[in-house]
């Protein structure tokens, strides 16, 4: 009889020695409504954006025009500003530990500043192209245009491991600019109006919020004026988005599609 109960209990998975693999599910839809409308420099090619303190950090890009600075959220004024060598393309951003880290894209080199004066630290190598930078305080996760996520150590800005973004069809590329929120990864698809909303565990997208109506209302005139920035104001619980070579910057609630 004991020996029927311990079957028993282990063809019902009570006693079951490993986990059964996460099977891919259609992920929940969400909408978004505009909670506030912030200014934001129409020049910033944005590559990186994170909330701290009470202000911003962004990263932009393009050659000769790349930068590290600091902004006041209500009125977009630029409080502090690095210019990156004319020779690197800036890309993503993260703030920890009192440092900010910036990645350029096809230069294979990171920079890493303080955070108050924005004064050089050191510089690192990585291999292939840097996109975009997000922490949870414990992991930093990099993109690098790839369904992949680099999970680096904070402290050695070494690789631990990666993870491979996906959904129910299969991997998803072009991942871009990073950020935590709530214990999930939210990323920009390059030339996509949607963000996915990524399980750090396992690479699996949970879910899509979509901001085709918001993209179609900004008056942009270039093809690379594309979403791209996603901050996060964990105190406050506010959700920040902007986009290359936008005007504005956008806090944001999310709303389930029914």
């Amino acid at each position: 009889m004991r020996l029927f109960r311990e079957l028993l209990l282990l063809c019902c998975g009570a006693a079951a020695p490993f986990a059964l693999p996460r099977t891919p599910k259609i992920p929940g839809e969400f909408d978004v409504r505009v909670v506030h409308v912030f200014p934001h420099d129409q020049s910033a090619f944005t590559q990186g954006l994170e909330y701290r303190g009470g202000l911003l950090y962004e990263g932009t890009g393009l050659l000769g025009r790349s930068t590290l600075r600091k902004e006041n959220l209500e009125t977009g004024a630029v409080l502090g500003s690095v210019n990156l060598a004319p020779e690197l393309f800036g890309e993503g951003i993260t703030v920890i530990n009192g440092r900010v880290i910036q990645l350029t894209w096809q230069s294979h080199l990171g920079l890493v500043y303080d955070q108050n004066s924005f004064r050089k630290l050191r510089t690192f190598s990585y291999e292939g192209e840097g996109w975009g930078l997000a922490n949870d305080g414990q992991v930093i996760y990099m993109s690098d245009g790839t369904p992949q996520i680099r999970c680096l150590d904070p402290l050695t800005l070494r690789q631990r491991r990666t993870i491979q973004v996906h959904d129910q069809n299969g991997p998803v590329a072009m991942v871009n600019e990073l950020e935590c929120v709530r214990g999930e990864i939210y990323a920009n698809i390059w030339h996509s109006n949607r963000i996915a909303r990524i399980s750090p565990s396992d690479g699996l997208v949970i879910g899509w919020i979509d901001l085709s109506e918001l993209v179609s209302a900004q008056d942009l005139h270039d093809g690379e004026a594309v979403l791209n920035g996603i901050a996060y104001d964990s105190m406050g619980d506010r959700l920040f988005v902007t986009g290359k070579l936008w005007p504005k910057l956008f806090e944001i609630r999310l709303h389930p599609q029914y």
